[in-house]
């Protein structure tokens, strides 16, 4: 690994950690592998009541049996690939938690986002670690309080970084990726879970 920048970020309500230049030699490569090699999808996700088609590309890796539920969808895992693995190893070490699945999404410019949520879901247990994974373009990550007059804080997520975010922050806090009308190219990020309990005779 290389030598990492850590920045210890104070909130109430939770904990989130930015490791800089973690992937610092080597994330061209691992960009281009999981641009090339992820089993890319675009969802149609439940908003407000309605279907609408989700914007970005994602795909779902994990453990056998780590079904992941959330905007109407029920995942089932791919298997894992050597590439995910080898990101895997590092954020489990850097996290300290043995995750056992993955959220990839792909951001293909500056009008694919993610709106405002938490990963708050029953399977990920009561005071999940995520740890996220930025490769490829830089784009604005957002987080504010749910019910704090805190100001919003905004990262600048680089190629290489992972944020960790832990604690109780994702029962009290939720993040986007908005849009932006800059030329951005691509972006793949990448959250590592802990599902807690894996799914029997799953396929």
């Amino acid at each position: 690994m290389n030598a990492v920048s850590i920045q210890a970020i104070p909130l109430p309500d939770g904990a989130i950690t930015l490791y800089r230049d973690v992937f610092k030699a080597g994330h061209d490569r691992l960009f281009q592998a999981l641009y090339t090699e992820t089993s890319w999808q675009q969802q149609m996700i439940t908003l407000y009541g309605r279907a609408v088609a989700s914007p970005r590309l994602s795909a779902w890796y994990g453990d056998p049996g780590a079904i992941y539920s959330y905007s109407g969808l029920r995942l089932e895992p791919l298997p894992w690939t050597p590439v995910l693995l080898e990101i895997r190893q590092v954020v489990t070490d850097l996290a300290e938690t043995p995750f056992n699945s993955v959220l990839l999404n792909l951001y293909r410019d500056g009008q694919d986002s993610m709106g405002w949520h938490s990963d708050a879901e029953p399977e990920l247990g009561r005071h999940p670690v995520i740890a996220s994974v930025s490769l490829g373009a830089v784009r604005r990550f957002v987080l504010r309080h749910k019910k704090r007059k805190e100001p919003h804080l905004a990262l600048e997520l680089e190629s290489g970084s992972v944020l960790v975010m832990g604690g109780a922050l994702q029962h009290h806090w939720r993040h986007a990726l908005p849009k932006t009308r800059q030329a951005v190219g691509p972006r793949i990020n990448l959250t590592f879970r802990l599902i807690q309990r894996l799914e029997q005779n799953s396929t």
